[in-house]
């Protein structure tokens, strides 16, 4: 291994640069030496940033580049054939949430990354928050005791970046009970010590960002969209939603070349997705756990209930507060964490940290590719709960 890591962006979107591009040229362990996409004016705006050499063809540069690592934060549907070509190549992998797309494409990822001897981790940040890692560290010390039932509720202001980017298309997130609820699976298995998930049912629906439901009265001949920035009624003032996406990375050049747009319009794209729901998991030791999932309000924030038979935790993300009332006694503790530097609340340079020192040797992958199966096929699970009806048992 050089003294530098020699490490590829693999997907060179917002999540690739203003995440771990930015993170990675403040680095002096770590040198990006080539870039992966397949739009080429992305491509090139990173590599201006970042420096690089630049692909349009992954094999091309998997097998020109002596890599040290791959950091992939491509569509989801594009982690699982990007994992594992970088694992045949024999280069350790940083999976950005979530591993794949269905179970059995997170253990593809898997069966490469034992063919490999590589280090292959999932990038759940959350786990590395300060608010939800302080949590953690209550219920390992027994605080809780025995925790047998947890829910979150999970608010988006506005749904902007799900409903108007391909997070909202199906076919390349996995829906967002994969996309966006991985992450929230991964923590209360974390917190529960990864027990099996026997049962999940799912209630969602896409109940406001539907073409029936836009919020503003449509002039005569002047249709909607396609995307805010270049919508009539987007760049008048007139829709509230509006938030028409700038810069090169986005761009009516960049637009034609693949035809995505980051600022599609809510109402008028074809989502295939939900805008609000319940997704329900029963464990096989009893306990129980709900997330709730609004893209539709107008702030932002991650609230936590954990319940144990010794007490009980509430929990805001954003206001970085957790508050413990003892079952008998009533007496409250609470926590106020101050706030911390970095993307996702501090969670980002973390993540980083751990993954390099995992490749390096010197500490442990604190995020398996098991574990993030285990967050995927609850994911699913829940996906087909939602399309058939039915509860699911895994």
């Amino acid at each position: 291994m050089s003294e530098k890591l020699k490490v590829a962006i693999i997907g060179c979107g917002a999540r690739g640069k203003l995440s771990f591009g930015a993170m990675l040229k403040d680095r002096e362990d770590c040198e990006v030496t080539a870039l992966h996409d397949t739009n080429i004016v992305r491509l090139k705006h990173m590599s201006g940033y970042l420096g690089g050499r630049t692909y349009t063809n992954l094999d091309e540069m998997l097998d020109k580049e002596e890599l040290d690592c791959a950091i992939i934060t491509t569509p989801d549907a594009e982690h699982e054939r990007c994992a594992v070509k970088a694992l045949d190549h024999g280069v350790n992998v940083l999976i950005d949430k979530p591993l794949a797309t269905t179970a059995k494409g997170c253990q593809n990822v898997i069966d490469a990354m034992k063919r490999s001897g590589k280090t292959a981790m999932i990038g759940f940040n959350l786990r590395h928050n300060p608010v939800l890692k302080k949590m953690k560290e209550i219920i390992d010390e027994g605080v809780l005791g025995k925790i047998f039932l947890i829910e979150n509720r999970e608010f988006y202001d506005g749904g902007r970046t799900y409903m108007s980017r391909w997070n909202g298309v199906k076919s390349y997130s996995g829906g967002l009970w994969n996309h966006k609820g991985s992450h929230d699976f991964d923590i209360f298995n974390w917190y529960l010590g990864f027990p099996k998930p026997v049962k999940v049912a799912c209630f969602a629906a896409m109940n406001v960002f539907r073409p029936e439901n836009i919020p503003f009265k449509l002039e005569k001949d002047i249709p909607v969209g396609p995307g805010c920035s270049c919508c009539y009624y987007g760049k008048n003032g007139i829709c509230k939603d509006a938030h028409p996406e700038k810069g090169e990375m986005w761009n009516e050049e960049a637009v034609r070349e693949d035809g995505y747009r980051k600022d599609s319009c809510m109402y008028m794209s074809d989502l295939s997705t939900h805008d609000n729901g319940f997704a329900i998991v029963e464990y096989a030791n009893g306990a129980k756990a709900c997330h709730m999932e609004c893209f539709v309000c107008g702030f932002s924030e991650r609230i936590y209930t954990i319940a144990g038979d010794r007490a009980t935790a509430q929990m805001s993300l954003h206001k970085r507060t957790i508050r413990i009332t003892d079952r008998w006694t009533k007496e409250t503790v609470t926590y106020e964490l101050p706030e911390a530097q970095g993307g996702h609340g501090g969670a980002d340079p973390l993540l980083l940290e751990s993954f390099i020192r995992a490749v390096k040797g010197e500490t442990e992958n604190l995020s398996t590719l098991e574990q993030g199966m285990l967050s995927t096929s609850i994911a699913e699970a829940a996906e087909r709960s939602r399309e058939l009806g039915q509860v699911i048992k895994l």
